[in-house]
């Protein structure tokens, strides 16, 4: 894990760089393709996964090394064929694993955060699961197991393997030739995005575009069809972690209501979107038919609130640096306790840019809860090791986040207030 948190450190200055170029091109050439709240809100669920992921939570129902003890029947040696052999497996468990996540319900609510931006950039290439909660991946490498791949390659290959996909969020490159027919390229997920009737559940591969081409699931971007971005039941909120679990809880809610014992039980493996008929009849939920006539998720922020929301992504952003910069001196309960700190933090302020009533207790309560450990260990988290006016600095925003969310949130009960009185 120290290893996961070490290569973390450079993985996230790296991204954030990317996506950083790709705001100041989309200005320069007056063709941008960010709005703020939405890129905070995209980096903001890349935080959280990458936090979920560093913490180890997940319940692995079977590891790859045990699947390789019981299933290999060659012995290869490291060379680079192994290598080779290893990444088609992996993106070829990648394929399969998209394609059940869209086709299956229970498994569409850990991708729906991934489809949940309106836009279209490198950012929300970042909106990656917290809901993923059991882990089956090593199932759909049986194929690498058979084969005797070892799993020191699958770890390495991993990583750079889900790197990999990053590039081609982005509606700045055209079409690449005759590379289309070999890679997933931009043009290919952009219509992998796209709520278009013909584009649903289409180009599904990670690296190689070959599975989508094979299994019938490959589209190609038509110029007549202008591709429309979301998903087809809005997420209606910046707060990534309620669009983790949206689907899930609909599917709770569906599940009471039908009066079918047997559709209590489908209804989690029965095709994505699928509802009992009884549900469906008496309590239907808006999905989008044209998509052209859609109208994007917008909070109408003032400047000051969109500064606002930047400032609280960096200040996160490196809170959780230095949890994975001094991972391996803070105990595996504390950091658990900063975990957590961290995850009221991104509800706080995201909640804050959904101008949501709650916002100024939540963003209060984990000030308090800040405040309250510093003030109780005389550090934070070790953070006075490395800077000895560390803790200070820490206790200077957390004041200035309480004071912020009573600031945005006394401004934005004033408005509702003048906006019910100017309808009377």
């Amino acid at each position: 894990m120290e290893t996961y948190t070490t290569a973390l450190l450079y993985a996230i200055p790296f991204f954030l760089g990317l996506v950083l170029f790709e705001i100041a091109y989309g200005y320069f050439i007056k063709k941008q393709t960010h709005n703020v709240m939405d890129t905070v809100s995209s980096l903001s669920s890349g935080l959280t996964n990458i936090i979920k992921d560093s913490l180890g939570l997940v319940l692995v129902l079977v590891s790859y090394p045990l699947l390789l003890d019981y299933l290999s029947v060659f012995n290869i040696e490291t060379s680079w064929l192994v290598y080779v052999i290893a990444f088609i497996a992996i993106d070829f468990a990648s394929y399969w694993n998209h394609r059940l996540s869209h086709k299956i319900n229970f498994f569409w609510n850990q991708h729906v955060i991934h489809h949940s931006s309106e836009e279209f950039n490198l950012a929300c290439a970042l909106r990656q699961s917290i809901s993923n909660l059991i882990g089956y991946y090593a199932i759909l490498l049986i194929p690498a197991a058979i084969l005797g791949v070892p799993n020191e390659v699958i770890a390495i290959l991993a990583p750079i393997h889900l790197f990999a996909q990053f590039w081609y969020h982005t509606k700045h490159i055209g079409k690449l030739g005759f590379l289309e027919y070999i890679i997933v390229t931009p043009s290919q997920h952009r219509v992998h995005h796209a709520i278009n009737d013909v584009y649903i559940d289409k180009n599904l591969a990670a690296i190689f575009c070959v599975w989508d081409r094979c299994f019938g699931t490959f589209q190609e971007e038509l110029d007549e069809v202008p591709p429309v971005y979301g998903v087809l039941k809005p997420a209606n909120t910046w707060n990534p972690i309620i669009i983790n679990f949206q689907h899930i809880w609909r599917l709770i809610i569906d599940a009471g209501r039908t009066k079918s014992w047997l559709d209590k039980l489908r209804i989690w493996f029965m095709p994505t979107g699928w509802r009992p008929n009884d549900v469906a009849a008496q309590f239907p939920i808006r999905i989008i038919e044209d998509p052209y006539s859609m109208k994007k998720y917008k909070t109408k922020p003032s400047k000051l609130l969109s500064l606002w929301a930047i400032y609280q992504l960096l200040a996160t952003t490196i809170l959780m640096l230095f949890l994975f910069y001094n991972f391996k001196n803070i105990e595996g309960n504390d950091a658990l306790a900063y975990g957590f700190f961290l995850f009221i933090s991104i509800y706080g302020y995201t909640s804050l840019m959904d101008k949501k009533s709650n916002a100024l207790y939540i963003e209060l309560c984990r000030s308090g809860i800040g405040l309250y450990a510093i003030f109780s260990y005389g550090d934070w988290f070790g953070l006075n090791s490395f800077i000895s006016y560390g803790s200070i600095v820490v206790v200077i925003y957390l004041i200035s986040t309480a004071f912020g969310a009573i600031y945005f949130s006394l401004l934005t009960s004033r408005k509702k207030q003048m906006a019910n009185m100017s309808k009377v």
